[in-house]
């Protein structure tokens, strides 16, 4: 992961391994992992950005394709170095030590809405891509993930309603949320045209946008609210350059 401020991230390092790694988390094992996986080019040089522990570059090596993994916390690519794989440094994503025009596929899975210069993120991820090339963003839902939302049981009315609250979805803001126990994290929220708008004036056009169900593990979490399959948690857009 990167920026933050880049501290919550060293601090919580062990938590996101532990919480999202090695299997323990249905979204990546369900979703990401081969959503991604399904958007990149069959063989050529993947760079993982904001890679953490390494999990998403691993799962897409396959002999063909190879992942290189950046990430700025030195905890994460300790992590990632033990373990078998692809090859790690690292960096800031605003500031790539990568040539131009140099991999074939960039992934920012869960890194941007962390990031707060998404425009100097952009500009670096256009840099080092091959015409041609694609960029794989996984993150949060801007719509549906705005602060602000969640479900509202409401039953002073009859009937009784149960419900999806969207937050301010147009207002770009940055805020300190506890995402477990004990895990304070930042996020810039944008709505989802910033993005790709910010990515067409650098010649990325947006070629497939994924907006999974959550998976039944989640799904089985919020068994009693009616229509939760239909309130995506994540967003996957491919651009090609």
């Amino acid at each position: 992961m990167t920026d933050g401020p880049l501290s919550e991230w060293e601090q919580h390092a062990a938590w996101w391994r532990r919480e999202f790694s090695a299997g323990n988390d249905a979204e990546y094992d369900e979703q990401i992992l081969p959503l991604v996986q399904a958007a990149l080019p069959a063989d050529g040089v993947v760079l993982d950005l904001g890679c953490g522990e390494g999990q998403v570059g691993r799962y897409v090596s396959d002999g063909r394709r190879h992942a290189v993994g950046l990430d700025v916390i030195r905890s994460q690519l300790e992590s990632a170095r033990a373990q078998d794989g692809c090859r790690y440094g690292q960096a800031l994503i605003e500031v790539l030590p990568v040539a131009t025009s140099s991999v074939d596929a960039v992934i920012c899975s869960l890194v941007l809405e962390h990031v707060a210069d998404l425009d100097a993120a952009l500009d670096e991820s256009a840099r080092v891509l091959r015409s041609g090339g694609v960029l794989v963003v996984v993150m949060n839902h801007p719509l549906l993930q705005t602060p602000g939302s969640g479900w509202i049981d409401d039953q002073l009315v009859d009937p009784p309603e149960q419900y999806w609250r969207i937050g301010p979805y147009l207002r770009e803001a940055t805020s300190l949320e506890e995402v477990d126990a004990g895990v304070m994290l930042t996020f810039h929220h944008r709505p989802l045209g910033r993005y790709v708008n910010a990515a067409a004036v650098r010649g990325l056009r947006l070629e497939r946008l994924d907006e999974p169900s959550p998976p039944p593990t989640h799904l089985r979490e919020f068994w009693s609210f009616s229509g939760a399959e239909s309130i995506p948690r994540l967003a996957v857009l491919t651009f090609r350059s």
